[in-house]
């Protein structure tokens, strides 16, 4: 049941109780003898009655409004608590975001000098193939240019002769 409902079903017990007393009122007004163990009292029944009904009456709303102050400042320090954690949850996340930064900074530095090292060291690598192929390169020039070299000293012997031969007889015209 919810609170409204609950409410309404209350105020139509006491409207209820009310007409009740109202109709009944020569009966509640109407005077008789009470014992209360010690003593005989003359009062009328239903007004005795009627004050203890509104007196616990009275005392259940006193009691159900301190329940719901009690409720209402629990929620209050419970709410305070949970601001309170949730803004130390936010600190501690923002650290944990800050030293994770750091570390990815530091380990992306890292990479970077390796990168860096792994790049000199292949530069360094290429140059020396470089110097290498330049070193045969000049080797084989320098055989190429010998054996060429004697391929013409060869031929020159060969040919001079020759020439030689086919030169004399047109001297000699």
């Amino acid at each position: 049941m919810n609170l409204r409902a609950f409410s309404l079903t209350l105020v139509l017990a006491l409207v209820l109780l009310a007409a009740f007393a109202t109709l009944n009122w020569v009966a509640i007004a109407a005077p008789s003898t009470l014992s209360l163990g010690f003593a005989a009292v003359t009062a009328p029944l239903g007004l005795v009655m009627l004050g203890f009904t509104v007196a616990i009456s009275g005392l259940f709303i006193v009691y159900i409004l301190l329940l719901q102050a009690g409720v209402i400042l629990e929620a209050r320090r419970l709410t305070k608590e949970v601001k309170t954690q949730r803004e130390l949850a936010d600190t501690a996340e923002a650290s944990r975001f800050t030293e994770l930064r750091t570390l990815l900074e530091g380990e992306l530095r890292k990479i970077e000098a390796q990168g860096a090292a792994s790049n000199s060291a292949f530069v360094f690598r290429i140059e020396q193939l470089e110097r290498g192929m330049q070193d045969k390169l000049a080797e084989a020039t320098g055989s190429l240019s010998a054996y060429l070299g004697e391929i013409e000293d060869k031929l020159d012997r060969t040919l001079a002769p020759a020439q030689a031969r086919i030169m004399a007889p047109q001297a000699l015209r």
